[in-house]
């Protein structure tokens, strides 16, 4: 049978292989006419049985990967969380018991056929779309996988349910209904804030700097810091909490699950659709983007690392722009306020 592939030599001493039907030239790295040879045959072999060649090479991997050959999914799930912490490790060991899962927990991660990872992802939610990318990506990232099971483009794509921030009424009937005081003042706070609500729960009175009429924590996703000033109407409501430790005591001690769903049951009972504890930092992102609030400014506040993901909170304010000359004044005003604050920045990040 005809070779595709043919070896010669540069004068350099290094071989080259030609591919007979591109006529494409690539070097072999080598300058071992032996090892030349057997690459080129290499190639030659898969041209004409490439299935033949995968399981060959599945084979080479397992016997350099001992531990390949047994090596399964499960495996994977049981790895990834101990990177992670806080709250994103609990996400983790969560979303690892989606049953969708299961078909493929005990399957060894070199046999797996990409029917295996589609049928998984037609059984399954957003939410197993965007975990089994992660594990695919793990296990490729740590050389546990020789190629993508999946290319790129072939994975389906992650289609959100629509989001919207909580409007202004509906905050208001929400605390004006709210009996509890702790809660109604932690649903205050999230509007003043836009803190995620674990930030939230988690807050102290030592991250009040009240000479500064500053709060500033780390967030717990990210680690990065978020660090806001205060007016009068939110200072009134920190007065109201404690003076020391959690300023939330009760809302700190129960599940994040478990704050969401007594929102919802409040949500639910005002006749409110379409929103969660999250729909605070879309609404905060939306205020801060119609009022033109730089938003290098909004990003930092908010503790979001990336523009893309500031935006996406942020995409559907609806923008007044004002008259160049009241702009300037209201920017003049707001760099001076700016500048007051530096001190207190630098010594939060040192």
């Amino acid at each position: 049978m005809k070779q595709r592939y043919r070896v010669f030599r540069r004068s350099w001493g290094t071989y080259y292989c030609e591919d007979l039907v591109t006529k494409k030239q690539e070097t072999l790295r080598t300058r071992d006419r032996d090892e030349a040879y057997r690459l080129a045959a290499a190639l030659n072999e898969t041209a004409i049985q490439p299935a033949f060649s995968r399981q060959l090479a599945r084979v080479y991997w397992k016997a350099g990967d001992p531990a390949g050959a047994t090596r399964t999914w499960q495996h994977v799930m049981d790895e990834i969380p101990k990177l992670k912490r806080d709250e994103t490790r609990r996400r983790w060991v969560m979303a690892i018991k989606d049953r969708a899962f299961d078909p493929i927990r005990n399957l060894v991660i070199l046999e797996t056929q990409a029917q295996h990872f589609l049928k998984t992802l037609e059984n399954g939610t957003v939410s197993t779309n965007i975990f089994l990318r992660s594990l695919h990506n793990f296990a490729l990232d740590m050389n546990w996988l020789p190629w993508p099971i999946l290319p790129k483009k072939r994975w389906p794509a992650v289609k959100f349910k629509e989001k919207r921030a909580i409007t202004w009424a509906e905050h208001r009937a929400i605390v004006a209904r709210e009996g509890n005081a702790e809660r109604k003042a932690f649903y205050q706070l999230a509007w003043y804030l836009g803190a995620s609500q674990s930030d939230l729960a988690h807050l102290e009175a030592g991250n009040i700097d009240w000479e500064h009429r500053v709060i500033s924590f780390a967030r717990k996703k990210t680690s990065s810091i978020a660090l806001m000033r205060f007016d009068e109407e939110m200072a009134a409501i920190l007065r109201a909490l404690p003076t020391n430790g959690p300023l939330f005591p009760y809302v700190k001690s129960v599940r994040s699950g478990d704050r969401a769903t007594e929102f919802k049951q409040r949500c639910d009972g005002l006749g409110i659709q379409g929103i969660s504890l999250h729909s605070y930092r879309y609404a905060w992102a939306e205020r801060a983007k119609k009022a033109g609030y730089p938003e290098r400014f909004a990003q930092e506040a908010l503790g979001h690392n990336s523009k893309s993901v500031h935006r996406a909170y942020a995409r559907k304010a609806q923008v007044e722009l004002p008259p160049l000359s009241e702009y300037e004044r209201q920017r003049a005003k707001f760099t001076e306020a700016t500048r007051a604050m530096e001190p207190v920045a630098r010594a939060v990040t040192a």
